[in-house]
């Protein structure tokens, strides 16, 4: 059975690239970056850290 873990959108406003993240634990947030890759690499390690912390089911 398949389960929405998290769900992701990547967005270009102007000159700034935005993610919206939204996971159960972690809730919505967002982030801005001048570029794409600082973007990614935001939403990476914030990723990374709450799936590290949260209890495996």
């Amino acid at each position: 059975m398949e389960e929405l873990i998290c769900n992701v959108e990547f967005l270009r406003s102007g000159s700034e690239t935005v993610a919206r993240v939204s996971s159960e634990a972690g809730g919505v947030r967002e982030y801005h970056a001048p570029s794409s890759n600082a973007v990614i690499d935001q939403v990476i390690n914030d990723l990374q850290e709450e799936f590290e912390s949260s209890p495996e089911t």
